[in-house]
């Protein structure tokens, strides 16, 4: 009780409270000692902590541009860089967000803010997990395939287009993956089908078991890719978006393959009606 006494003496002034009796004379007074509740102080650090960060990658961005685009392993890094702002610009931005609401609210519910922030702090530890697993063999571990997948999708679902539908049809099933980076490749085929269908379309996900094989699928009705493009998209660095940079779906195939011993193809592809990137993992 001292130290809590001591550490609100040490931040604010006292409010003097004057005490009267029915005359209306100040008879005695008293001090209420005050100090800010952690979450204020989580968010008066965390733009600071935003603007630093944000800083270090831009300027990380910068340095690996700047030495790049000589052969396709630079290209390859400049990908990584960038798409490790991608990546993290979800969760920051969400944080910056909340910043700015609290400020402009006198009454807030602190416990659904802290939930919320919470979140956001641990997509930022699970980006951190994505990416410190790549160039090492990752630990696998029997996850349930359905939870990974809804848990990824609906975390993007309320980011993206209320005009795109997703629609979820998935079995229960258990496999032995490295769930962070299984994650991410869900993460990059669904973004990749937002980016196909642009306003509004629909996007299908699939999961179920075929011929002693797990098959995870991906449908959408976008612009579709052409039959000579099928390999091609996942090569690194290869991209049709004006401002893509080709590192998803190529870090998708690389998990699945080197990572999983699995495959990943494009299935079909039919324009502007159904494209279908599949999955398949040996049961």
């Amino acid at each position: 009780i001292e130290k809590e006494f001591s550490s609100m003496q040490n931040q604010y002034e006292p409010i003097k409270i004057n005490i009267y009796n029915k005359k209306g004379d100040i008879v005695d007074f008293q001090f209420i000692y005050y100090k800010n509740s952690q979450i204020l102080d989580i968010i008066i650090f965390a733009p600071y902590f935003i603007s630093a960060l944000t800083v270090l990658i831009l300027l990380s961005i910068y340095l690996i541009f700047y030495y790049s685009n000589k052969s396709e392993k630079d290209q390859l890094w400049t990908g990584l860089a960038k798409e490790t702002a991608h990546q993290l610009g979800t969760p920051l931005s969400s944080l910056i967000g909340w910043n700015e609401y609290i400020r402009s609210r006198e009454k807030i519910d602190k416990k659904y803010i802290s939930n919320e922030i919470e979140k956001d702090l641990i997509r930022l530890k699970i980006i951190t997990d994505r990416f410190s697993g790549i160039g090492s063999k990752p630990t696998l571990k029997t996850k349930n395939l359905k939870n990974i997948i809804t848990n990824n999708i609906d975390y993007l679902k309320k980011r993206i287009s209320s005009e795109i539908k997703t629609s979820l049809n998935l079995k229960e099933i258990n496999y032995e993956i490295n769930e962070q980076l299984f994650g991410w490749v869900i993460e990059n085929l669904y973004k990749n089908s937002v980016d196909a269908i642009g306003k509004n379309g629909d996007i299908i996900v699939n999961l179920f078991e075929e011929n002693n094989k797990i098959i995870v699928e991906f449908s959408d009705s976008g612009l579709g890719i052409k039959k000579t493009e099928f390999k091609k998209i996942f090569n690194p660095g290869y991209t049709t978006k004006t401002r893509g940079w080709g590192l998803g779906l190529a870090l998708a195939y690389r998990i699945i393959s080197d990572y999983h011993k699995g495959i990943i193809y494009v299935k079909e592809s039919i324009k502007n009606i159904k494209t279908t990137i599949r999955i398949e993992l040996k049961k």
